[in-house]
Order: structure tokens, then sequence, then C-alpha cells
């Protein structure tokens, strides 16, 4: 066979094959990436839901004008639960902080997590996320509300279990202190 006949034979060759063999090579990665996408979507929509749940929880204790229960608080965390809609637990803390200038450091008044989900706030365990919390003049108070969902991703695309977390601080509305009926309000 002379060189002009074989690359007349090349150039005929059949090519019937061919979409099925890149098919083959591609649909993997078609799947793994509308995965990936949707699992992505997915954990930012959670993470978009726990926020916004988190800011009407807070948004709402700001709002009280008289004393907080404890039952109030444990009404808040079954809120949050149900505005979540996750087959997990939030796990949520309460507390109300002030700023002394005379002792110069933020001071925690009460602080609450309903079934004792995550530990009580307490002035000296302030010092690790004082730096997160906003500058107040003194006698001021705020409340915080801290908010720790669990999130485990539909599918395995490279995106494991995470914890999603939200710090929400927010000032009385109508009274200079949200009180809590079980700790002297003064």
């Amino acid at each position: 066979m002379t060189l002009d006949a074989r690359l007349r034979r090349f150039l005929r060759q059949d090519e019937s094959g061919t979409l099925m063999a890149e098919a083959v090579l591609v649909l993997p990665f078609m799947l793994w990436s509308y995965l990936a996408l949707f699992v992505y979507w997915d954990s930012y929509r959670a993470v978009n839901t726990v926020q916004k749940a988190a800011y009407t929880v807070s948004d709402m204790i700001s709002r009280e004008m008289v004393s907080v229960t404890e039952a109030y608080i444990v009404g808040m965390d079954a809120m949050m639960e149900y505005l979540i809609d996750q087959d997990q637990d939030a796990r949520t803390r309460v507390s109300e902080i002030t700023w002394s200038q005379i002792n110069n450091r933020y001071e925690v008044f009460w602080s609450r997590s309903p079934h004792n989900a995550m530990p009580q706030l307490t002035t000296g365990s302030l010092g690790t996320i004082a730096d997160r919390l906003p500058v107040l003049a003194d006698g001021d108070h705020v409340v915080l509300v801290e908010v720790a969902v669990d999130y485990k991703p539909s599918f395995n695309v490279g995106l494991g279990n995470q914890t999603i977390e939200q710090f929400i601080v927010t000032r009385p509305r109508f009274v200079p202190r949200v009180c809590l009926t079980t700790a002297p309000c003064s």
C-alpha cells in the first residue's frame, strides 16, 4: 500500500463510535458537577436559613418590654428549630451583656442555653469573644444570640460535615435592658 492510499484510507475512517466514547469519558464529570452544584447550593441555603432564623429570634427578644422567662427562651429554641427545618437540633445560647467602664470590661448579666446545649456564658469566659462584641457606652446593654447547627451534605462531593454558627448582637428596642425572671434585674 502506498502512502497516498493509506492517507485516503485514513481520511475515510468510520467515526460512528466517537460520540459514545466521548459520552463515556464526559458523563461521570457531568454527573459529579450536577451533584456538586446541588450540594453547594443546599449548603448556602442552609447558612442563609440559619442566619435569618437567628436574626428573627434576636429581634424578638430585643423587643420584649417585660422580663423573659426560662420557658420563653426554650420556646425561642423550639421556634428556631421550626424555622430552620433541619433534622438536627439547633444549639442556642441567649445572653445579656453590658460594658462596665469602672471595671473596663464586658460583663454578663445572664446567660441561658435551652437544654444546656451550650455552656452558659460568664464574665470570665466572655474574654474569648470580646473582640467580636461592639463598642458600648458605659452601662449599655445588648442581647447576644449564638446559634450552632450541624450540617451534613446530601452527597460526598468534597464538602464535609460542618457546623453553621451565627453570632447576633442586638440592642434592646424599647427598654434599657432585657431582664430574666430568674436573674436579678436592678
